[in-house]
């Protein structure tokens, strides 16, 4: 079989991938998690003591996750074990338990570190708890998705969680200046091209040494890639997204806020982000729409019309020209004035609802539709509004059992002003009434 595989070029001497060669042989050598690693980081105190501890990495692709697991079995002379949840299943766990048992016995021990630990189910999870507990194993779970969500709360109550966070324009930096060391030549790029590179990894370590690899790849003898050209020869990087998962939730969260804070700027930017990352676009829409109704309200009425009629537009026109639709609703709502006064006073009256959801209306605003109603007094003393002075009665429309009150009131912006006027009017004239009766 060797012989088959020198034939083919592929025995001992074929070319490592860039990423792979720059591996850090030590933990002062890993790019970025200043927060974890710096001097008075949290795995930095761990390592002081000696003793770790399960551990949940929780963070995006090429942050470090799996080089730092290594780096920590070899700091605290634990025998790493690593393992990936897309490949292994129970019969796999068992036995790698055993031969944790089997080192622990002699007095070594071992950090088995799970990759895309999330993958396992719920029996799967636990079956790690109990090599936990009695210290067989110290695990340390990786994981891009949000743990709270992912992850049993029995394994995370045994394990600490440790954030890592996306690399930044330092750090990618500096990885740069380790990738031309070790190759001995500069990336034939120029300062506009350099950065182009470092923003499309988008936070990836991993993801920036391959398209590093590409740019020398594809660089003829002098050339020299500007940002324009750079875009044109490296593959594009798909965003870092899950429309399932967090990046889903975020980004619709961060452009929902954005509206809600009147910018509409970032509300743009993040509209284009997910646009860009393939969300569904109708989902999108139905967002703005929302938008519309919690956080504009009735402070302008025609943010609703705007939202709905381009959720309409995006559905007849579909993409790429109906997403132009989309992004004036957001536009418009964005720059709409803000109220969620209606929001406010529906949860309020949901809530009150619960509580007295079985008294009925008082009967002067019944209809008295047989004799017998009437005679009872339904519809009694019933004042019709339009024929009242100002078209305004000012009764009583509340269950007998409830004092009248206020669930709706209105802001000071907007249409809402206006609306807020008639009230106050309302109020004024129901109390002068009352009074005089």
């Amino acid at each position: 079989m060797s012989d088959l595989f020198a034939a083919a070029g592929l025995a001992a001497g074929a070319p490592r991938p860039l990423a792979d060669r720059l591996r850090p042989a030590c933990l002062d050598d890993v790019a970025g998690q200043e927060h974890l690693l710096g001097p008075g980081g949290a795995l930095s105190r761990l390592v002081g003591s000696g003793s770790l501890g399960s551990l949940v990495f929780w963070g995006p692709p090429g942050t470090g996750k799996t080089t730092v697991g290594r780096l920590l079995a070899q700091e605290t002379k634990l025998t790493f074990v690593a393992v990936s949840a897309i490949f292994s299943g129970v019969a796999e766990l068992k036995k790698l338990f055993e031969e944790a048992r089997a080192r622990r016995v002699v007095g070594q021990g071992t950090l088995l570190f799970v990759d895309e630990i999330h993958r396992f189910n719920k029996a799967q999870q636990d079956s790690f708890l109990p090599v936990m507990e009695d210290g067989t194993i110290t695990l340390i779970g990786a994981t891009t998705e949000n743990p709270s969500f992912e992850l049993n709360a029995a394994l995370l109550s045994r394990a600490r969680l440790l954030v890592f966070k996306p690399l930044d324009e330092v750090a990618l930096a500096k990885l740069l200046d380790r990738a031309e060391a070790a190759e001995g030549r500069p990336l034939p790029v120029d300062a506009g091209g350099r950065e182009t590179l470092i923003r499309l990894a988008d936070g990836d370590g991993r993801a920036l040494l391959t398209l590093g690899e590409e740019v020398w790849r594809a660089a003829r003898v002098g050339e020299v890639f500007g940002a324009a050209s750079l875009l044109d020869i490296v593959q594009r990087r798909a965003p870092l997204y899950d429309k399932g998962q967090d990046g889903h939730y975020n980004l619709i969260s961060a452009l929902h806020k954005a509206v809600r804070g009147s910018d509409p700027d970032a509300a743009l930017y993040y509209l284009a982000r997910m646009l860009d990352a393939g969300e569904d676009r109708l989902f999108i829409a139905r967002r703005v729409v929302r938008m519309a109704i919690e956080d504009i309200g009735l402070a302008d009425p025609q943010a609703l019309t705007v939202a709905n009629a381009a959720k309409d537009a995006f559905d007849f026109l579909g993409s790429p020209e109906g997403e132009l639709a989309i992004a004036q609703a957001v536009i418009y709502v964005a720059t709409a004035p803000k109220s969620n006064a209606g929001y406010r006073a529906f949860k309020a009256a949901m809530a009150l609802a619960k509580q007295g959801g079985s008294l009925p209306p008082p009967k002067i605003i019944l209809n008295g539709s047989t004799k017998m109603m009437r005679q009872e007094g339904y519809g009694e003393g019933y004042a019709y509004d339009h024929d009242e002075p100002d078209g305004f009665s000012g009764q009583n429309y509340w269950p007998d059992a409830i004092e009248p009150r206020t669930l709706y009131e209105p802001v000071e912006r907007g249409f809402e002003r206006e609306l807020k006027k008639r009230l106050d009017w309302w109020s004024k004239t129901r109390a002068e009434r009352k009074a005089d009766q």
